[in-house]
């Protein structure tokens, strides 16, 4: 039985069209909703066939209002896994709550370092050998659920912002298909607090570092 998942956008939503082009098996996108009407990536939704809708968060006078508004759109789609795919949002706790155990999301960069906003050019003020990306659950602290999977990249000495935020995001677009896969395939669980994933032997196995020639700026 196929699983439906809705992905939210923001804006381009690249990591939603890594997830439709990585066709996981088992997985349905049952539809891609925005809070911006012009989020870009709506049309390759689109273009895909996927079901489309728009939740302004601009016509409503607050977060639970908006977030209540887009529940019942999301649930309108009869969801498994609702997936956060830079939707730039901060969700109240009673979103989260609704959906907890099927609600995920990415963030750029090693958590629990780095929570939040601008968080390549935090990485390289604070001067660490190492960035990457992290996809987890959600929960109503911000940026802290229970950690999936991770990727890793170094950081160079002529890292700026835009080229490690290029290399973490190619990495990103691996990882997000490789969590939702291991869920649909229903192979995660949460033990106080950390995720293990069935066939997942040893952490190593739960991130990805590539070769240090790519620490490059490229």
């Amino acid at each position: 039985m196929q699983k439906n998942l809705v992905i939210l956008i923001s804006g381009r939503g690249s990591n939603m069209e890594a997830i439709v082009r990585a066709a996981i098996p088992g997985a349905r996108v049952a539809a891609v909703i925005a809070n911006r009407p012009d989020s870009a990536g709506l049309a390759f939704a689109e273009s895909h066939g996927i079901p489309t809708a728009v939740v302004d968060h601009k016509l409503f006078a607050d977060r639970s209002s908006f977030d209540k508004a887009l529940a019942e759109t999301i649930d309108g789609f009869s969801p498994d896994l609702v997936v956060l795919a830079g939707f730039m949002r901060v969700l109240t706790g009673e979103f989260v709550d609704h959906y907890a155990g099927r609600l995920i999301n990415i963030h750029p960069s090693l958590l629990p370092s780095f929570p939040g906003l601008h968080t390549h050019q935090r990485a390289l003020e604070a001067g660490v050998r190492v960035h990457g990306a992290t996809v987890h659950y959600v929960t109503a602290d911000l940026d802290c659920g229970p950690i999936i999977i991770q990727a890793v990249v170094p950081v160079s000495d002529t890292d700026d912002e835009k080229s490690l935020s290029a290399r973490v995001l190619r990495l990103e677009h691996q990882i997000y298909p490789q969590a939702v896969r291991w869920i649909v395939e229903g192979r995660t669980r949460i033990d106080a607090g950390r995720v293990k994933v069935e066939g997942v032997r040893t952490a190593e196995e739960g991130w990805t570092l590539p070769p240090l020639d790519e620490g490059a700026g490229s």
